[in-house]
């Protein structure tokens, strides 16, 4: 077992752990009805330890208490965590199971826990893999137990103050993503493109991939009162993933499938990669040259030129012309020859190329 961990989460923490502590932190949120069962209990200074599930495990390390087995309602679970002892719930949270039990759980797990409640509460959710709740009547806190991580559960004014940093700092991002994009773009159409310009637009992109995770985070911690935040968080991150997709599609070489996963760089420190060389390396290039020339095949340009263009027809025309200079230079007798490509759509990709090649000199 290892010691209790408390947030912020370490950013390669395990993507099943955080799933599981999202969920609960949305079970936990404002206007659910667990919440405002511990919120009656911290406003009535009472404390209370509640098991979110019962198992095997969970019933080896239990001793004394009473079966109930009544429906949860937020009254309730107040008035059970005035007796002494712990509370346990099903799995589903539905249903109050037990009341005034008490947990017996091996005292050679480790906790940096000091205080008798949490401490319980993190061996018991560390030996049956059960989360597990806490309120503190000393402290006046709300926690969850889960993995041998503890998760303060914080008030919406807290969550939103650390909300409000993260969106500045992803908006930051996105305005660079966006700007590095159309720098892109234009290299793209003159065919002068490096590692280092692909870098550039990948290191604001993962920026925002991080931050966008941290913000569902608060999202789900605030419940009914992150829904607005869910608004702006949808718009800031609008096509990022089609981009990181899209850039794989027209960097990847195409003897190296495993090469450029643009996934592949969640595994990088913040420090690494704001280094293009880790970048390059973490992508899978061998030899890592930010100064080294690349071509790119055109299905990103393809996709802004033509919206209509489904991917079968994409491929088609990448692989017919090559690469984005030869598609730049077919002529919309070249496209018509493609199948899937009728007059109508064969002229939105002229015209749809020609434009971006015009705003890219204009820029």
């Amino acid at each position: 077992m290892t010691p209790t961990q408390t947030e912020p989460e370490p950013f390669d923490a395990s993507a099943a752990h955080l799933a599981q502590v999202r969920r609960y932190r949305a079970l936990l949120a404002p206007g659910t009805p667990l919440r405002e069962g511990l919120t009656r209990i911290l406003n009535g200074r009472t404390g209370a330890l509640i098991v979110l599930g019962s198992t095997p495990e969970v019933q080896d390390v239990s001793s004394g208490g009473f079966v109930i087995d009544v429906e949860f309602t937020p009254t309730a679970l107040r008035e059970l965590a005035k007796m002494d002892g712990g509370i346990v719930l099903s799995a589903d949270h539905e249903r109050i199971l037990s009341a005034g039990v008490h947990f017996v759980p091996d005292g050679s797990t480790r906790t940096v826990e000091t205080g008798t409640r949490h401490r319980t509460a993190d061996r018991v959710a560390q030996m049956t893999g059960v989360p597990v709740v806490t309120v503190s009547k000393s402290m006046n806190t709300i926690a969850f137990f889960l993995g041998g991580h503890r998760h303060d559960v914080q008030t919406s004014e807290q969550i939103l103050g650390q909300a409000d940093q993260a969106l500045a700092a992803l908006g930051r991002y996105r305005k660079r993503l966006d700007e590095e994009t159309r720098r892109l773009s234009g290299l793209e159409i003159s065919d002068s493109v490096t590692h280092d310009d692909l870098v550039r637009v990948l290191q604001p992109l993962e920026m925002v991939r991080r931050l966008d995770t941290e913000l569902r985070g608060y999202v789900a911690a605030l419940g009914i009162d992150g829904r607005l935040m869910q608004l702006q968080l949808r718009e800031s991150t609008r096509g990022v993933d089609d981009l990181a997709r899209l850039l794989e599609l027209d960097y990847q070489p195409a003897d190296e499938p495993e090469v450029l996963r643009v996934s592949a760089l969640t595994k990088l420190a913040t420090d690494e990669l704001l280094q293009p060389e880790s970048v390059l390396t973490a992508l899978g290039f061998d030899e890592p040259d930010q100064s080294t020339a690349i071509s790119p095949r055109g299905y990103r340009l393809l996709a802004q030129a033509s919206r209509r263009v489904p991917p079968f027809v994409a491929n088609r025309l990448i692989q017919h012309f090559g690469s984005l200079q030869g598609l730049m230079a077919a002529r919309t007798t070249d496209l018509l020859e493609i199948e899937g490509v009728g007059r109508r759509r064969a002229y939105e990709v002229r015209e749809g190329l020609a434009r971006l090649s015009e705003l890219s000199w204009g820029h």
